[in-house]
């Protein structure tokens, strides 16, 4: 059987906006499946902020979009997708959130990909891993994100934990009642010292060759073939 094969390419997002428009318009659809119609991170004012970069996983020829997530680093302009998410639950967030701004504060958020490639790894571990990489590269000390329960794990592999400090011990309903979302920090962009030794390696990895070509196995043991380009222009 021929090997998947996916593109994984980031950009700032006001560097291509036809590309920000796909992004939304899949992540829409997935969120739709769930009965959810709109988000803080769906939001498309993100589209000229030039501190946001999107991650876009494509087919080769780039025609279907498979998935995507964003890294939105806070500079005082635009609040953090989780700042708008917590406001009402828990405040604090706010005041977290400037306290790192000095340091390099950002968040990995609106993380999704298609019932296609689902059982790939492409939600629940590349897009992390590349999201971390990405944080790397832009020279943040500090990345929020909020996770599903099902991804949790996968958000501690790369390095993240549980931030207790917000919600109930992290945990809060949203997007909407009966769904829980998870809190999670990592707090040393930088030095990864709480991931998995395995997914550190791999990060680097994708830090020290940034445009390449790799060979995967899902976790569902289905061959990838992944070409990176994670490469940014003027950062």
């Amino acid at each position: 059987m021929e090997p998947i094969k996916l593109v994984i390419r980031v950009f700032r997002a006001q560097d291509d906006l036809v590309a920000c428009q796909k992004y939304v318009e899949g992540h829409s659809k997935v969120l739709r499946i769930y009965g959810i119609s709109m988000i803080t991170s769906a939001k498309v004012k993100w589209f000229e902020d030039p501190d946001t970069y999107v991650i876009m996983v494509e087919s080769e020829n780039g025609e279907k979009t498979f998935g995507g997530a964003r890294v939105q680093v806070a500079k005082g302009n635009f609040p953090l997708p989780i700042e708008d998410a917590l406001t009402k639950f828990d405040n604090n967030i706010h005041k977290y959130v400037e306290e790192l701004i000095p340091g390099g504060v950002g968040e990995l958020c609106g993380l999704w990909n298609s019932r296609e490639v689902a059982g790939l790894g492409v939600g629940s571990i590349y897009l992390g891993r590349v999201g971390v990489a990405l944080a790397i590269q832009l020279k943040l000390t500090s990345l929020y994100a909020l996770c599903a329960p099902a991804t949790v794990s996968n958000c501690m592999r790369v390095g993240f934990l549980v931030d207790e400090r917000l919600g109930n011990e992290g945990a809060f309903y949203y997007p909407k009642e009966g769904l829980i979302a998870t809190s999670v920090f990592l707090h040393d962009v930088q030095q990864l010292s709480t991931a998995d030794p395995d997914e550190r390696v791999k990060i680097f990895e994708l830090i020290n060759s940034p445009i390449q070509h790799k060979n995967e196995i899902s976790p569902r043991q289905k061959e990838i073939e992944i070409d990176y380009n994670l490469s940014i222009q003027n950062i």
